[in-house]
């Protein structure tokens, strides 16, 4: 039984959850004397300051030095005695989220917008009810509401799996000691990245994958590097496999039975990560009581100015369906501002860049040949290995390659894609050029400072096939 609920408070706006898009919300139209409030449940700032992308990419990178430590002697640096020290790696990690917390609330406070910790639930109409951890219970109205929930790791419905107590990517970031041999369950970003994370402070990693190839809905050339990179690394890479049932306990002994091409298959080790997806957290908060339709999936529907079946509730970031990056969330806060402010702003046609944090990095923007494959698209390809841009040879960090996809009948840049070091730096600058419209012989003639990675511009858009070509295959253009 609930305690006794407060009087309604009435707002201008409010908030369910603190994530990317939220807050920048709340922040926004606080500022402009909206009474705003913000309900979160625990990681103020939402997912990325606290146990997503930054600490990951803060994990990751601690991870690269101990790689180049164990590199030393390429470099002309001895070494003696050198070791790995988890719980340092993860105090410097807890070190840069206490900061990023401690800016989150310096500018709620900032904002005007007041930020409430507790568990929230929708009990009408825009009325959302507030049960604090101390069983405090408050009921807001808000004249506007954003509902900001995100995801979590998906657990699946596998036998013993959720009894295994499987480490999710919140523990994995946070360990203080190396697993002697971890299992990831999952080949996509975040079982990659953490995979090759944890194998450079000395764990043994096997990855678990279900589809015949890492990153399967990439092009076969990206899979190809990674099953490389990672052969290299000593990473194990089990692929076609289907867990049919795991055994034992997370961070003792845990066993995974697989089906592997019809043969059965056992894998052992110490540690489980699940990485196989995420789970709308839409299931709880009683969106049927607000008037708020979910998809088949669970994710909030929205329509392409992001508002939901309920009149003026939008819905944002990963809980609505938004491609799960906190770059895209960002530009949902802005649709959702600029339309709560009499705008007319849509999610139809955005770009939706990204980077995958392995090393080196992975990065895309526009069309991968699978997809212009699949929309039946002829274009023109270029392509280098990334050896040719000289800079790469300065790091000796020469593995990887550019590509890029040209329209057949316009100079138009179609997609980029980079599997080397800095791609996602070097991805933004042929992002700018595709925004601004720009013919990639713009890119080919610039004059870049040499010697940067961005310079391996002019080798590859120099390599574009002719315009002048005409060939129904696409394949008769590739070089």
């Amino acid at each position: 039984m609930n305690p006794p609920t407060s009087q309604p408070e009435d707002y201008d706006l409010l908030v369910l959850g603190s994530g990317e898009a939220g807050k920048y919300v709340a922040w926004t139209l606080a500022r402009k004397g909206m009474k705003t409030a913000v309900i979160e449940r625990k990681y103020i700032g939402g997912s990325c300051p606290n146990i997503a992308c930054l600490p990951s990419k803060n994990v990751i990178h601690s991870a690269k030095v101990a790689s180049y430590f164990r590199r030393s002697e390429e470099f002309g640096i001895s070494k003696d005695n050198w070791k790995i020290d988890m719980p340092a790696v993860r105090e410097r990690k807890r070190k840069m989220v206490a900061g990023l917390v401690e800016m989150h609330l310096d500018l709620y406070k900032k904002s005007g917008a007041e930020l409430i910790i507790g568990s929230g639930r929708f009990i009408g109409s825009k009325a959302i009810e507030v049960t604090s951890d101390n069983g405090l219970v408050r009921v807001l109205r808000g004249k506007r509401v954003v509902i900001n929930t995100g995801t979590r790791a998906t657990i699946a419905p596998i036998p013993g799996l959720a009894e295994a107590n499987p480490l999710t990517h919140i523990e994995a970031l946070d360990l203080n000691r190396i697993p002697e041999h971890l299992l990831v369950l999952g080949g996509g970003y975040v079982g990659l990245e953490l995979a090759q994370a944890v194998r450079r402070f000395g764990s043994r990693v096997t990855i678990v994958e279900r589809n015949p190839r890492l990153l399967h809905r990439e092009d076969q050339d990206i899979s190809a590097a990674l099953h490389e990179l990672f052969k290299d690394e000593g990473i194990e890479v089990v692929t076609s496999a289907r867990i049919t049932r795991v055994e034992g306990k997370s961070g003792e002994s845990v066993k995974l039975h697989a089906n592997r091409n019809g043969s059965e298959t056992v894998l052992e080790g110490t540690h489980l990560l699940a990485a196989t997806g995420r789970t709308p957290n839409t299931e709880g908060i009683r969106l049927e009581q607000a008037g708020v339709k979910t998809t088949d999936r669970g994710y909030v529907e929205v329509n392409e100015r992001l508002e939901t079946t309920a009149a003026d509730v939008w819905a944002v970031g990963d809980c609505a369906g938004s491609p799960h990056f906190t770059h895209i969330a960002f530009d949902d806060f802005r649709i959702v501002r600029d339309n709560i402010l009499g705008g007319q702003r849509v999610t139809t046609g955005r770009q939706v860049p990204f980077c995958m944090f392995t090393d080196p990095e992975f990065a895309r923007i526009g069309l991968s040949e699978t997809e212009a494959n699949e929309l039946g698209m002829a274009y023109r390809l270029a392509k280098i290995p990334l050896v040719a841009v000289l800079r790469s040879r300065t790091l000796s960090e020469t593995r990887g390659f550019m590509k890029a996809l040209i329209e057949i009948t316009s100079d138009r840049i179609l997609g980029f894609t980079v599997f080397g070091v800095e791609a996602g730096e070097v991805m933004a600058s042929v992002q700018v050029a595709m925004i601004a419209g720009l013919p990639y012989t713009t890119l080919r003639d610039a004059i870049f400072a040499h010697p940067t990675m961005l310079e391996g511009l002019i080798p590859l858009f120099t390599n574009v096939p002719p315009a002048t070509a005409t060939v129904a295959n696409t394949q008769a253009l590739h070089p």
